[in-house]
């Protein structure tokens, strides 16, 4: 075995060691092609989302307009109760004040009438108890009978005075009691319209601190969708990028082929195979076509030795196995696993004699993949040749 051999086959069984992890069931090749188609589904389903988010973000902001609409009316609202329960509260101080103001009138004009009532009750007490003494003796001291009249007149004058004061301050009593209830009824309207007002300042409060919450939950939202909108942006970029690079895969491959097929080729006798080429290529087989019958097998390994023979692609197995990007399980590490394990099965091995030796079912196809519409060559088992 020469050097570069051995060191590609410890390279791939290293490898295998790192990627133990890796399923073991067959996989088939992703063309170009269907890497394309793929690529431009899922660009088409990323546009879709980025759509669907934009409209969503659409909605949210109309949404977040109109609550800020309503908060600023509601911030409106919650001002004029403020300032009409400010105002009422000062008339509910001003009429306690006049409350109090009547209470202390109230008491003096109860005192008066009952000073007054006292002294009624005492001069009349005085004139009962003495009124024939009394009368006899005013008129005894009258200097003459029209002084005694007017003494006696006198004494019907102060009683009719004190009857009339009497009256007065009852009245003035009554009507500052009437004053007082008045005031107390107002009073107890505006503490009943305070407490009206109180709870419509609580309710607007509740509602002021709801919306604000919406709006805040709404602007988080807004702010995910206008990350998620900008994540869809830049993936969908990475996927025109990716179709464009796809794309011109797809053309060189296309290129290649039609190069291939009109390119010199070398007899197979001019090939120098090395010691591991048979268990890598027969490995190979395995995983692209371990599921296959036999002569999807055999066509596997006749384009792996189609390429060798063509001047377009490198002149060497292990060359054209590991060309970047050809074959999926080498890209995967599912070669190296097989590798690690020799999976390959007899008839893989088979196949790998007979393609080494210059047989093939294929012609001069260069490629394979899973059959999609459109793409003609030659169909074996799951694979169309090309």
């Amino acid at each position: 075995m020469k050097a570069a051999g051995r060191r590609k086959l410890l390279w791939a069984l290293v490898l295998a060691v790192f990627m133990t992890g890796i399923p073991t069931g067959i996989v088939y090749a992703t063309s170009t092609q269907e890497k394309l188609n793929q690529a431009q589904k899922d660009k088409k389903e990323t546009q879709s989302q980025l759509s669907e988010t934009k409209d969503n973000l659409k909605n949210l902001k109309e949404e977040k307009n109109v609550l800020e609409g309503q908060l600023a009316d509601l911030n409106e609202k919650l001002t004029v109760v403020s300032n009409n329960l400010n105002e009422l509260e000062k008339q509910i101080s001003a009429k306690e004040g006049e409350i109090e103001i009547t209470r202390e009138e109230l008491e003096k004009a109860r005192e008066t009438e009952q000073v007054q009532y006292e002294s009624m009750k005492a001069r009349i007490r005085f004139m009962y108890e003495r009124s024939d003494y009394a009368l006899l003796e005013t008129l005894l001291g009258s200097g003459s009978l029209a002084e005694a009249l007017n003494k006696a007149d006198y004494v019907e004058q102060v009683a009719a005075y004190d009857r009339k004061k009497l009256n007065e301050y009852e009245e003035t009593r009554r009507k500052v009691q009437e004053e007082e209830a008045r005031l107390q009824e107002e009073k107890e309207e505006l503490d009943s319209l305070k407490e009206q007002i109180q709870a419509e300042k609580k309710k607007v409060n509740t509602y002021v601190k709801q919306t604000s919450t919406s709006i805040s939950a709404t602007a988080s939202e807004i702010s995910n969708a206008e990350a998620e909108a900008l994540a869809y942006e830049a993936k969908i970029k990475e996927q025109e990028a990716n179709i464009e690079y796809l794309k011109k895969k797809l053309a060189e491959e296309q290129s290649l082929s039609k190069l291939a097929a009109q390119s010199n080729w070398r007899d197979i006798s001019d090939v120098q195979f090395e010691e591991s080429d048979r268990y890598l290529l027969a490995n190979l087989i395995y995983c692209e076509a371990g599921g296959e019958p036999y002569a999807g097998q055999l066509a596997v390994g006749a384009v792996v030795m189609n390429r060798v023979l063509s001047s377009v692609y490198p002149n060497t197995v292990s060359g054209v196995i590991y060309q970047k990007y050809q074959f999926s399980p080498v890209g995967s590490g599912r070669l190296a696993l097989a590798m690690s394990k020799n999976k390959a099965t007899a008839s893989c091995y088979k196949a790998a004699d007979e393609a080494m030796a210059g047989q093939t079912n294929v012609g001069n196809c260069v490629y394979f993949r899973t059959p999609i519409p459109g793409l003609t060559g030659i169909k074996i088992g799951g694979h169309i040749f090309y």
